[in-house]
């Protein structure tokens, strides 16, 4: 993704849309974080009835919580604040998303496992330990996720 250390709607969607073009039922998403709404709001764009193959969805939040500085709060709420087409979102994952939440993620609320549910029509999966399943919290693998893509095509 581009300016990883700025991330925008505006330059990620966009990206997006270059790299995926139109997805079809062989197109996988994985998106860890901030990530997510960028997968989200891409598929915001899309027509109702694309299909894809699924989505993971790791560490992924609607809210955000622990963000201490005024930096990160600016780059942080457009993803936050910025309206999404939920329904239009909820359709096209068509029951084909997975989220991999941790108890003890310093950014991601436990709310947001309702959220996801609710809005997206995911599969929660609650991690043990895993932080913001990053180098900082020891995760250099997540096999949980391969797992997850694989349960798509099953």
């Amino acid at each position: 993704m581009p300016d990883t250390d700025e991330p925008k709607i505006g330059t990620w969607v966009p990206f997006l849309q270059n790299l995926v073009g139109i997805p079809n039922e062989n197109t996988f998403f994985v998106g860890h974080s901030i990530g997510c709404q960028a997968i989200l709001r891409f598929l915001e764009t899309l027509p109702e009835e694309t299909k894809i193959g699924g989505a993971v969805f790791i560490a992924g939040w609607y809210d955000v919580r622990n963000i201490d500085t005024e930096e990160d709060r600016k780059i942080v709420a457009p993803w936050v604040n910025t309206p999404r087409n939920d329904e239009r979102i909820k359709k096209i994952l068509a029951g084909k998303a997975t989220v991999l939440l941790s108890d003890d993620d310093p950014f991601v609320a436990p709310e947001n496992k309702e959220a996801w549910i609710k809005k997206a029509g995911a599969k929660v999966l609650e991690c043990h330990g895993k932080g913001h399943f990053d180098a900082r919290a020891g995760i250099t693998s997540l096999p949980e996720a391969f797992d997850a893509l694989l349960n798509f095509r099953l």
